[in-house]
Formats: structure tokens, sequence, C-alpha cells
């Protein structure tokens, strides 16, 4: 009986040093797949979420202006005729 007990102990152990291989392969993996993405990202011409608000911002603005001075021009126009 105590043998066996002694085969399951070392089973158990084997299953658990396994399943610590695996985590670290896991966790290992994850990390080098998180470095490439980064890296290929990286070397893209992405811009930030704050630099495409602020160009959003600056046509906004200037597609006002241009309705505004097109309007005045319209005025202008008219007041010529």
């Amino acid at each position: 009986m105590q043998t066996r007990n002694k085969v399951f102990d070392d089973i158990s152990q084997l299953m658990t040093n396994a399943m610590g291989v695996a985590q670290g392969a896991k966790d290992e993996a994850e990390t080098a797949m998180k470095s490439m993405i980064d890296r290929w990202l990286a070397d893209r011409d992405f811009v930030t979420r704050e630099e495409f608000d602020a160009v959003r911002a600056m046509a906004q603005k200037a597609r006002e202006e241009n309705e505004a001075l097109k309007a005045r021009l319209d005025a202008l126009e008219k007041g010529a005729e």
C-alpha cells in the first residue's frame, strides 16, 4: 500500500511540475507576442488619439471659417450687383 501511495505522489508531483512548466511557457509566449505586436505597431505611422482629436478640431474650425468666409463673399457679391 505504501508503494502505491508513493506512485500516486510521484504522478501528482509530475503533473504539478508539468502544469508549472506549461504556465511558464504560456506566460513567455504571451510576452513574446505582446513584444512583437508592440514593435509592429511602433513601425507604423499610427497617430495617437490626442493627435487625431487635435487635427479633427482644426479641420472643424477650418470648415466653419470657410463657411463664414463664403457667406461673407456671397453677401459682398450680392451687394455689388
